[in-house]
Order: structure tokens, then C-alpha cells, then sequence
């Protein structure tokens, strides 16, 4: 979806008036990958970075030419040139600031996960409706071209039914001093990246699960969940995952059907400067003579989700990721957790948004 709203040749239409973005927090994410794939936008423009280190903010705008550097977050909000918010602060802080940036009368793009459970992020429909802003979730992986291809493929068949996804995504990192590594700031694996098998296997069968379980180890000493393994029961399939955070770097994505299977090689973190691959194996025989490679042109999904969000604020399609999809994740990874507490099957809990109908609206839209 790269270059959202360019004109096709003949076309008059001017270029879009960029959003004004905000940078709330000076995070590793926001500095390396999300404020320079904006930059490259057509469709952002950053102008204002916050750090309740003011050092910190001033460093940031000088090494990414930020015009303007504030020493706290609420400097920014108030910053009237600031037209919307991106919140890659800790994950219990995303809420409470995401509350006061709506508040503020700016639109929000929250990092993932959205919140530390679906009933916290339930508090972020009200101020929605109250601020008349957008409030979305940053699952960039959701504008990858390699995602909307592959669903393209599932959505016309080309797959058969669509009947199991098995997903694989795991790191080492073992610090006490990451917040990643700290419970009450919503540390652990599956909050941090057990999010992404959630999400694009609720997105790609377009429905959410009717229960699900999960086995969960901890660290003994930190107390996060760091290995986890879950099965996620559909209408009309499965989904399965493994995730860990003290396990060698890896990262799969299968999706099978009753005709051919779809591989994907660099599921969540593609590059911004590498094409991607996904296989198409119609199953002929096990050493695969019936394999099709597809290859996708290097984008920065980045820069994707930047030209969707920004799209959506001015009028152009809708926010990727919006509330009522990031509650139905919530609400799969509360069950998540419940499981691993009872060892039973456990049901994601119903609240009054109708997230099974938001998704397959949103499912078809996108």
C-alpha cells in the first residue's frame, strides 16, 4: 500500500497536506525505525519530539532534524502545531497517555500491545467518541505488502479453505534493567511479540477465536512469561504459536489450507531494505517441486502504517489497526493468561463493541 492516494498518470489530484506528528518519548523504536520511515512519508511530517529528559529530546531532534524538542510530555501535547500523537512509551503507560493525547484534541497511534488488558483498553472507546479523534494500534505488519498479498491469496481461494495458521517468533534478551523484563510494566513475551500471531490470525480469518489455551513458563527470577505456546480455536479452523524471549532469533509464518500452503520467511520484522518472499505449495510432493516464490519489492512497513494513519486522518480509508480489532487482541491474550493460570480452555471475554462484526467490516475494507 506504499504511496496511499498517489495519483494514477492523468490524474490532477495534488499532493496530500502531511500530518503533523508528535513524538511521544524518545524510544529505541521511535528513533531508529518509526520517526525515519515517517520521514519518508508523503503523508507525515514530524515536527515535535518529547522526553521528560529534555537532553534526550534535544539529542533526538538534532540527529533526525526535528524541529522542535520539549522536556516533558505534557509540553507536547499542548504544542497546537501537533496534529496527532505516536505513543511508543512503556506498555502501562499507553493508555493513560494515549487518554490524555485524544484529550488533548490530537489523534493517536499507540505502539503495541494497545494496553495491559482489553477491559484497559475498553476506556479508549469512550475518549474516542468524546474527542472525535482516531485512536489506532501500530501493528505496522498489518500494511506490509506481504500480508496483503498473502490474504489476497487466502480471500480468493487460492489456498482452498483456509483450516490452520502455525506461527513461530522468538529472540534472547535476559537484561533486568529493560522494561521488557519488568511484570509491572506489562514485560514478558506474549504482550511483546505473542501480540503478532494473535492479530494477523484473527485478521486473516476474519473472525475471532471462540476460546483458546495456553502453556506459560517463567523466568524464576524476573517473573515474566518467556516461553510461551498457545492453540487458538476458530469458527472454521486453528491457529497455533509458539513465542519466546530467551530462545535463538527466529520467525516463521504458516498458513494451510485444504489445497496449498502459504510460507512466510520474515513474517514480523522485514526489512526495509530487502524484498520478501512467501511460498505457495501446492503439496505435488515433499521435496518441493510444487513450490511458488513470490517476491515482494523492499517497503518499510513503517512507512506503511505512516501513509495509512495519516491517510485515515485526512479523510483517505481507514485506520489499519483500529480500537474494536486491538480490544478483540486484548481480549485473546487475557484468555491467554487465564489458561495458563487454570489449565483449561479458556474463552476471550465478550464486551459490548462486537468485535467478530468490526472485524470482517474491517477485514473487507482493507
Amino acid at each position: 500500500m506504499r504511496g496511499i492516494g498517489r495519483p494514477v498518470p492523468g490524474d490532477r489530484e495534488p499532493e496530500p497536506v502531511p500530518v503533523r506528528w508528535g513524538i511521544l518519548g524518545a524510544a529505541d523504536i521511535a528513533v531508529k525505525k518509526v520517526i525515519p520511515a515517517m520521514q519518508r512519508s508523503r503523508w507525515s511530517r514530524v515536527v515535535a519530539v518529547a522526553s521528560r529528559d529534555r537532553q534526550k529530546a534535544r539529542d533526538a531532534a538534532t540527529a533526525l532534524d526535528i524541529p522542535r524538542a520539549y522536556g516533558s510530555y505534557e509540553e507536547l501535547l499542548a504544542d497546537p502545531d501537533v496534529e496527532a500523537i505516536y505513543n511508543p512509551l512503556p506498555n502501562h503507560l499507553h493508555v493513560p497517555w494515549s487518554i490524555r493525547a485524544a484529550e488533548a484534541g490530537k489523534h493517536v497511534l499507540c505502539e503495541k500491545p494497545l494496553a495491559l488488558t482489553a477491559a484497559q483498553a475498553r476506556e479508549l472507546i469512550a475518549v474516542r467518541a468524546r474527542a472525535g479523534r482516531q485512536i489506532g494500534e501500530a501493528f505496522m505488519v498489518r500494511t506490509h505488502p506481504q500480508w496483503l498479498k498473502l490474504r489476497e491469496l487466502v480471500r480468493t481461494g487460492r489456498i482452498g479453505e483456509l483450516r490452520q495458521i502455525v506461527a513461530h517468533f522468538s529472540y534472547f534478551r535476559r537484561d533486568p534493567n529493560d522494561i521488557r523484563s519488568r511484570v509491572e510494566y506489562g514485560g514478558g513475551v506474549l504482550l511483546d511479540i505473542g501480540c503478532y500471531p494473535i492479530t494477523l490470525s484473527r485478521w486473516l480469518f476474519g473472525a475471532e477465536p471462540l476460546e483458546v489455551t495456553s502453556v506459560i513458563e517463567r523466568d524464576p527470577e524476573l517473573g515474566i512469561d518467556r516461553l510461551i505456546s498457545a492453540l487458538l480455536r476458530f469458527p472454521t479452523g486453528q491457529a497455533s504459536f509458539t513465542c519466546g524471549g530467551q530462545l535463538v532469533p527466529y520467525q516463521r509464518f504458516h498458513v494451510f489450507g485444504t489445497a496449498a500452503r502459504i510460507e512466510v520467511i520474515v513474517p514480523f520484522n522485514a526489512p526495509p531494505d530487502r524484498g520478501c518472499r512467501i511460498l505457495v505449495d501446492d503439496g505435488r510432493d515433499l521435496f518441493g517441486d510444487g513450490v511458488e516464490t513470490i517476491e515482494l519489492a523492499a517497503v518499510d512497513q513503517y512507512t506503511e502504517q505512516a501513509d495509512r494513519f495519516s491517510a485515515a486522518i485526512r479523510g483517505r480509508g481507514n485506520v489499519p489497526v483500529g480500537l474494536e480489532d486491538a480490544i478483540g487482541n486484548m481480549a485473546v491474550i487475557d484468555a491467554l493468561f487465564r489458561s495458563a493460570e487454570t489449565r483449561r480452555w479458556e474463552r476471550p471475554v465478550d464486551d459490548p463493541v462486537g468485535r467478530n462484526s468490526q472485524l470482517q467490516r474491517d477485514s473487507n475494507k482493507h
